[in-house]
């Protein structure tokens, strides 16, 4: 199956830069003769774009669930946006969409004009024959097509309907569009619990971590709701959203806050309440960071030890908890002195011995090499159906595991409709002639690329 450019029919007016599917790609890949998963015999229609609710689903592909994934005729927007690896023309990975691989390996893909009654109607046709509706539209949009849960449940009684918006599906904002770093970093309060501590400045936020915490917390409810299914027969309705799986996250402040009304401060380094849980400078430019409870008796002569600084022990500067707090950017400036000429691989040696947590400070160049990583299958591979070639994509594996199931992608995610005409007539029993007619109508695309 060599690389192919996506031709579609019909309008892609909902896909906001139409040009974006216009890159090497494939159809799909989803593996038919992988070992079963501790989800096979289940099927998911994900309509959904973007990372959080896509992130979910493609975790019970990885499981071994059926997942359809609903895009519009132009793809999901999250096609193109992220950069491609920054490789030679002539790598196999060359505008290979990583990022959206990411989120939706292992899926197929049904392209459908959802604002057409007809293609609307096929939704709610598939979500009958599914067993989990995965969704992030907002709650007047699912009304309007037709998807909400009870619309759906009149079809599928036994149906699971989950849905992942940005701040909740009540109140009024309820139909407000959130994202990562509005819901989740800007409105929970994280932006300003991460800000700069002198200027109050917030920091850009990593890539959609708040997505795929969200993704998880979508997939955790869903699983449970399966069960209940199961033994009920009846609908499970699941909700969750950006906003509230940042507020579990940040629990840990916002339990005191809620009781006192007080934010945590924010803290520069040499502000930190304690050298036992700080960062230290290495040579060769690395970095360190340590934490280990002031509580127990021996940690700070433990860390002085091992950072060679036994001196410090006794110092009357540093003496207590408090005094170590009043004097510590005189002490940092000896500590880092001492840290900088030896390397983390060193230092963390030292203090294995002594029995100090640690880690390296790792770019994330470091953390994909990382043996640890590799040892324990943390980094999955991927097939690359390109023509006299065996290379694999790497991308990162599901964060869990079970004994005895496989969890692990079924291939790359698909191409914008690689499998529309194989869906409608497997699932809806389309004739040949109505898929046709439904392409011409721009109601549905199918992927048109060569094959071979």
């Amino acid at each position: 199956m060599p690389y192919s450019l996506i031709v579609t029919t019909g309008d892609s007016s909902n896909n906001p830069d139409p040009g974006a599917t216009n890159q090497p790609s494939f159809p799909s890949t989803s593996a038919t003769s992988a070992p079963q998963g501790p989800l096979s015999g289940v099927r998911v229609v994900e309509v959904a774009g973007w990372m959080a609710a896509p992130s979910a689903a493609a975790i019970m592909a990885d499981m071994g669930a059926d997942v359809i994934k609903v895009e519009p005729l132009g793809g999901d927007y999250m096609r193109g946006a992220m950069r491609p690896p920054k490789v030679d023309e002539q790598h196999p990975a060359a505008g290979f969409d990583a990022a959206f691989n990411a989120d939706n390996r292992g899926k197929r893909s049904l392209a459908v004009n959802m604002k057409d009654s007809r293609g609307a109607g096929l939704v709610q046709q598939l979500a009958g024959r599914c067993d989990v509706f995965i969704c992030n539209l907002l709650p007047e949009r699912q009304r309007r097509f037709g998807i909400d849960a009870e619309s759906l449940a009149a079809r599928n009684p036994r149906l699971v309907h989950a849905t992942l918006i940005g701040y909740g599906s009540h109140g009024d904002e309820a139909d407000r569009p959130g994202y990562d770093v509005t819901a989740f970093w800007g409105r929970s309060g994280l932006a300003s619990l991460a800000a700069d501590p002198d200027s109050g400045q917030p920091r850009v936020m990593p890539n959609a971590l708040g997505d795929h915490m969200t993704g998880l917390a979508l997939l955790a409810a869903v699983l449970a709701a399966l069960r209940v299914a199961e033994q009920t027969g009846k609908c499970q309705v699941v909700e969750t959203s950006l906003l509230a799986t940042a507020l579990w996250g940040s629990s840990t402040d916002l339990s005191t806050t809620l009781i006192d009304g007080y934010q945590p401060s924010r803290r520069s380094r040499s502000r930190q309440l304690s050298p036992l849980n700080s960062t230290y400078p290495c040579a060769e430019g690395g970095w360190i960071v340590v934490t280990m409870p002031g509580t127990y008796p021996t940690a700070w002569p433990d860390l002085c030890r091992a950072f060679d600084l036994a001196e410090l022990i006794n110092d009357p500067r540093f003496a207590s908890g408090r005094d170590r707090f009043r004097n510590m950017v005189e002490l940092l400036e000896v500590m880092d002195a001492r840290t900088s000429t030896r390397t983390v691989a060193d230092w963390g040696e030292r203090l294995d011995e002594v029995g100090i947590p640690w880690s390296a400070v790792q770019s994330t160049a470091d953390v994909v090499t990382d043996p640890q990583v590799e040892a324990n299958d943390f980094i999955a591979e991927v097939p690359m159906p390109k023509p006299g070639s065996d290379a694999a994509v790497r991308t990162v594996a599901a964060p869990m595991k079970i004994e005895g199931s496989t969890i692990a992608p079924r291939g790359l995610a698909p191409s914008v409709g690689a499998d529309t005409e194989h869906v409608l007539r497997e699932l809806l029993e389309l004739d040949q002639e109505a898929v046709v007619e439904l392409e011409s109508s721009g109601v549905i695309a199918r992927w048109s690329g060569e094959s071979g």
